[in-house]
């Protein structure tokens, strides 16, 4: 009996998922909303079931109508852009230290980015915060 079982789960398959596209072309750097997102009949293994884990967050890469989101492609709204002057801070005990650095990457809070250090000329890696500053311990 067990085997016949195991036979029949076997033979219906797995069960049908869906997954979440988006139903209109969203280029890279869009905040994505609720009107953006609809169900796709496919499930992928990195994507999303729910629309609301979606919902705020930013498209990394150009994303398309009837392709599911996968995790890859999206991220935190960026606070820190390529290429732009930000501050650059470092905290040990009571002692602060601020420099300004030139961002190497694009980052969302809490994510990790490089920084040039305008002074040294050193790169160094941090995690920038909601201003727009990053953190380097």
């Amino acid at each position: 009996m067990i085997r016949l079982l195991a036979l029949l789960a076997m033979m219906t398959g797995p069960a049908l998922a869906e997954s979440v596209m988006v139903v209109q072309p969203i280029r890279a750097g869009t905040v994505l909303t609720s009107d953006d997102l609809a169900f796709a009949d496919t499930a992928v293994e990195d994507g999303f079931e729910d629309p609301r884990d979606l919902v705020g967050l930013e498209a990394r890469v150009n994303l398309y109508p009837g392709r599911p989101v996968q995790t890859r492609d999206v991220g935190l709204p960026t606070v820190v852009q390529r290429n732009a002057t930000v501050p650059l801070v470092f905290n040990r005990g009571g002692l602060t230290i601020t420099l300004e650095g030139r961002a190497l990457g694009r980052a969302g809070e809490g994510e990790p980015v490089r920084v040039m250090n305008l002074s040294s000329r050193n790169t160094v890696t941090g995690i920038a915060t909601s201003d727009g500053a990053v953190v380097v311990n």
